[in-house]
């Protein structure tokens, strides 16, 4: 079941044009010229009910316009996009009543009430049984350990409890939908492990739909099974992760542990990355040649003791990805 559909969307923003130093800047605002800058340009994509989905991009690349759009925050300049079949501009009070948001910049906190304050307002914003939300935050905050912060007020917590604290509220009302951004900067290793422990566990039990965007590469790696990446406000690829590490990262490393080793390496297949005390890092293009026959090649003019071969690691992917 298809659980977001956007399909052609642009966004565009009307801004003034700057050119000509100050004073043609001055010119340009006194005579009303305007430039179009366009934020997202045709994007087309659709999400399933119970997908992990990360969207990612580097800064300025359009993510946080394309999850305003699909919050219905903002409306498109052309194209069509629905949630959970409902277009979230005609009918936003109906899509937000089934969204879970996580954001930096945009708080589901009351800076003024205590925690346990604002959850108990967020139940009633969202009229959930008491039933429901007393089992969910009971949940919530045994596993994201928040028990001694409920009498805290919102605005006196930490950056690491406050998005503890955040993702809570995002997931009190089980939505259907779960938007979540950066979810664990901030946090501490074991914080960072509970965090996604929590929002697996839910995606499986629950259903819930999960759309993440990170710079934590981590994160990506661990919670999603899909990539969506954007760059200059398109989609550049779109397709399971490992398919797209796969082609995106072409280089695996061989790990040799040799003896008698003179310091060349007589091979085509692979190439020397580093050496030291017989123990040696090669690397070779996984889509030329598999790593069978780097090893025979290898194994004909050094004497092997151990070797390990590496899979292609995300944050290479990623990083070609976004350079090109």
């Amino acid at each position: 079941m298809e659980q977001i559909v956007v399909e052609h969307v642009t966004k565009e923003y009307r801004i003034p044009y700057k050119a000509g130093g100050f004073a043609g800047n001055l010119r340009n605002r006194i005579a009303g010229r305007m430039t179009t800058v366009h934020a997202v340009s045709d994007l087309s994509f659709s999400i399933e009910k119970g997908e992990m989905a990360g969207y990612i991009g580097p800064n300025g690349a359009g993510k946080s316009t394309t999850i305003r759009l699909m919050c219905g925050m903002t409306a498109p300049t052309s194209g069509t996009i629905t949630v959970n079949g409902l277009d979230p501009q005609k009918d936003r009070k109906r899509v937000v009543a089934r969204l879970g948001v996580a954001f930096g910049q945009l708080s589901r906190l009351e800076r003024d009430l205590k925690l346990g304050e604002s959850f108990e307002l967020l139940r009633r914003i969202y009229r959930v049984a008491l039933p429901e939300y007393r089992r969910n935050l009971e949940e919530l905050v045994e596993r994201l350990e928040l028990t001694g912060l409920l009498d805290i007020p919102a605005g006196l917590l930490s950056a690491g409890q406050r998005m503890r604290g955040e993702i809570a509220a995002a997931l009190l009302h089980t939505p259907d939908i779960l938007f979540l951004d950066e979810p664990t900067v901030g946090l501490d290793v074991d914080a960072k492990k509970a965090v996604r422990s929590l929002i697996t566990d839910w995606n499986r039990e629950k259903q819930i739909t999960v759309v993440l965007t990170s710079h934590d590469l981590e994160d990506v790696s661990r919670l999603c099974r899909r990539l969506i990446v954007i760059r200059d406000g398109r989609i550049v690829r779109d397709g399971p992760r490992e398919e797209i590490v796969k082609d995106m990262a072409p280089w695996r490393l061989l790990k040799l542990e040799v003896s008698g080793f003179d310091g060349r390496l007589r091979a085509k297949t692979a190439e020397l990355v580093s050496w030291e005390n017989n123990r040696l890092v090669c690397r070779f293009d996984h889509h030329k040649y598999s790593a069978s026959e780097v090893i025979r090649e290898l194994s004909a003019g050094l004497n092997i003791l151990d070797l390990s071969v590496e899979e292609p690691d995300i944050e290479e992917a990623v990083e070609r990805i976004y350079h090109l």
